[in-house]
């Protein structure tokens, strides 16, 4: 993965993970993400998220990337969930996601949710010569 995406995805930059829903449209959500290795990962609390409902029927997902600081900075992911992980072991790495954001652990305790680490198989860096200065 190119480290101008790795950078992105460690910092407290929001992504938006699209999702394919059951009858082939996209389901989009803006959420936290984060690195664990080379994969990326993502986490819902419920398995009764549209999320990860969709995610079970369909392991593939596309995410962008907007740079907090300067959203002219940005990177789009193809990939596919390559393992899940539930309890104690999700909380740990939600806990780091959390205190990356809000600088807190995450306050929703669950044994229900899941960790979504999500194998990149396509991604891409852009950075436009803009500066960002809305009116």
């Amino acid at each position: 993965m190119d480290e101008r995406i790795r950078a992105l995805l460690e910092g407290p930059n929001y992504v938006h993970v699209a999702t394919v829903m059951p009858d082939g449209a996209p389901h989009s959500s803006v959420m936290w993400g984060g690195m664990e290795g080379d994969r990326v990962i993502i986490f819902t609390g419920s398995p009764e998220s549209r999320k990860a409902r969709n995610l079970a029927a369909d392991s593939r997902v596309a995410i962008s990337i907007t740079d907090h600081d300067n959203p002219y900075r940005t990177a789009q992911i193809r990939g596919h969930v390559a393992d899940t992980r539930h309890g104690a072991v999700a909380l740990e790495a939600m806990d780091r996601l959390s205190e990356k954001y809000t600088g807190e652990p995450f306050p929703w305790r669950t044994d229900e949710g899941t960790l979504y680490l999500i194998e990149v198989d396509w991604s891409r860096f852009a950075e436009l010569p803009f500066t960002h200065a809305p009116r």
